[in-house]
């Protein structure tokens, strides 16, 4: 019988020969993630648990991002407890300080491959279906049981497959087609299903790009986000990580598959509006709206792809007056990139304040926060009310390029 990726990528992980959409199974889990956030809880419930050693020391990756540097007691001695952790477990991949955002360091440095079942107790990390592999959030306490048995329960989702057809206009990029996907469906039209991205439009889309799409497939009430590998998966792949893996096909004809087509040939710039991601305009139409602060980076568009976006169209221009821009790198790596191509001496020449790499204002809990009554146009992945600082602020979501004319017009303008 036909079977979805996930089915499959399931039916392999449970040492079974097939599963159905709505079964539940136990998963053996190839990488656990948990950061300096969400990690102190899992821990805590390890402990309460009783196992005395973790499953494998070298499946589960710790990344410090949320809270880096520490910016408050209690981040600090979140930090001192996990890095206790990581030393009395000889936890092998623990990475501390400055090496970037969790959904976008794990694929860089080759833990992720296609065909794998991937967990992080972070509701982003639907991010790493980019390359092929089954990848979802899971609550901190879940995690305890994955780091005490290296399984998991879990039901087989249905799946959506947006096929994605068109040529995309200039200035318009991944991040205008997910917005657009969302603001079609609603933030529940896909409740725990598996979304996946196909087409001759995802074809051409770089790693980058289709990462931008399947982290936000949790935006739209999806369990995962995929995208079939193909040769480009495979030299990302090669190129980053030694791990054998698997690749696996979505069969057409699969009872549990639904198949919606997205046109993107018209598409214009986009953009989320306050309070639901799902609230979705053309930048075009939703008239003339001041910003108090620009944010560009996160695990959505903190990217080397969208630092040069930014660059050159800031490069000779300088940040309206009143308006604060945050540029933070999602990795070391990217970083790194962006200084040896002189992006950062643009940012700076034009008033941007550089920051090192972290998830910085976007979980509302660390550097750039907005007060009561200003207004953030950011490149992440959330819009929510309070999610960024105060409950009366607003924040709306776009593109790269979007955020960079707008700190420089004081305004939300297209590129």
């Amino acid at each position: 019988m036909s079977m979805t990726m996930s089915e499959k990528i399931l039916a392999k992980a449970s040492n079974v020969d097939k599963t159905n959409a709505g079964e539940i199974v136990m998963a053996n889990i190839d990488v656990a993630m948990v950061h300096d956030l969400t990690g102190p809880l899992a821990v805590e419930s390890f402990k309460k648990i009783g196992t005395k050693k973790v499953w494998d020391k070298d499946k589960i990756v710790i990344p410090f991002d949320h809270q880096i540097p520490a910016d408050s007691l209690d981040s600090a001695n979140n930090h001192i407890m996990m890095r206790k952790f990581v030393k009395e477990q000889e936890i092998t991949n623990f990475y501390d300080l400055n090496q970037g955002v969790c959904h976008q360091i794990l694929p860089e440095l080759g833990h992720i491959v296609p065909g794998e079942v991937v967990v992080g107790a972070d509701s982003h990390t639907c991010t790493h279906g980019a390359l092929g592999a089954f990848s979802t959030g899971i609550g901190s306490t879940d995690m305890a049981m994955v780091f005490s048995t290296g399984q998991l329960w879990l039901k087989v989702p249905e799946t959506n497959r947006f096929n994605v057809e068109g040529k995309l206009k200039e200035n318009v990029y991944a991040k205008d087609v997910i917005l657009h996907i969302i603001g079609e469906v609603g933030v529940d039209g896909s409740t725990y299903k598996a979304c996946e991205f196909a087409g001759s439009t995802i074809s051409d889309m770089t790693i980058s790009d289709r990462m931008v799409l399947c982290n936000m497939a949790i935006e739209m009430g999806g369990k995962t986000g995929l995208v079939e590998p193909d040769s480009k998966t495979l030299k990302y792949v090669n190129t980053r990580s030694n791990k054998q893996f698997e690749v696996f096909k979505t069969d057409l004809d699969s009872p549990s598959l639904t198949q919606i087509a997205i046109d993107v040939d018209d598409l214009e710039p986009q953009v989320a509006c306050p309070h639901n991601v799902d609230n979705v305009k053309p930048v075009s139409e939703i008239g003339d709206i001041e910003i108090d602060q620009v944010f560009l980076g996160s695990c959505t568009n903190g990217r080397i792809s969208d630092l040069r976006d930014a660059a050159k169209i800031l490069k000779g221009n300088k940040v309206a007056k009143g308006v604060r821009m945050l540029v933070i790198p999602a990795s070391k790596e990217i970083y790194t990139k962006a200084l040896n191509e002189g992006l950062m001496n643009i940012f700076v020449d034009s008033g941007a304040i550089v920051c090192n790499p972290c998830c910085g204002p976007c979980l509302g809990g660390h550097i750039g926060l907005i007060g009561p009554g200003e207004v953030s146009l950011s490149t992440s992945n959330r819009n929510f009310k309070g999610r960024q600082g105060s409950p009366e602020a607003e924040v709306y979501l776009s593109s790269a390029a979007t955020a960079a004319t707008s700190a420089i017009t004081g305004k939300i303008t297209s590129p």
